[in-house]
């Protein structure tokens, strides 16, 4: 997506250890407006295959994912990293490693709320060594429902977790893909 991939040369900044700020638009700051954009084209990508949940990670996949659940008209889960006292009853339980945090977490989500007749959509904000979205992945088959694919505003190609994902039989939509990049240099896209 080209306005996406504008956004990030101009407003991204590269930092030591393979990491890539966007936090002025995605991931702290949020613009919402863009994030309307970016739904839009996730809407176009899966828009036809019945999806009825979206599932997401905390905390910075949830800005995108509820504003594309808006055209697809379906809530939005998202996995918590701990459990918390609202959440009552059983829950699906998968293991993640945060490349951005260095540190591994369970993640949940309550059986209420992902059930088998579920078509699940899987929205992210980032691809980077695949962890986080292996783990939402089986939660969604923990529940026996279907997984309809992956919406990732930005992959880092260069890592290996796309590869992985993929190799997994998984569909994975990415909107901008990173070829590289250095703190000098910038970002390059895959073309």
């Amino acid at each position: 997506m080209q306005r996406l991939e504008e956004k990030i040369r101009r407003d991204g900044v590269v930092k030591a250890g393979g990491v890539l700020k966007v936090d002025s638009f995605l991931n702290h700051q949020m613009d919402v407006a863009f994030f309307g954009e970016l739904a839009q084209e996730f809407y176009r990508l899966f828009g036809g295959c019945g999806v009825t949940k979206i599932l997401t990670i905390e905390a910075s996949g949830i800005g995108i994912a509820c504003i594309t659940a808006q055209p697809f008209g379906v809530p939005v889960i998202f996995a918590k990293k701990t459990k918390t006292k609202n959440i009552a009853g059983e829950v699906y339980t998968s293991r993640v490693e945060s490349f951005t945090h260095g540190v591994t977490y369970d993640i949940i989500v309550s059986k209420e709320f992902l059930r088998p007749e579920d078509r699940v959509l899987i929205i992210d904000d980032f691809l980077a060594n695949g962890s986080a979205l292996l783990g939402l992945s089986k939660l969604v088959k923990d529940a026996g429902a279907t997984l309809i694919g992956a919406g990732i505003v930005i992959e880092k190609a260069f890592q290996t977790g796309g590869e992985l994902v993929r190799s997994q039989g998984i569909r994975v939509e990415s909107l901008a893909r990173i070829a590289g990049m250095n703190e000098t240099e910038g970002v390059t896209f895959v073309r």
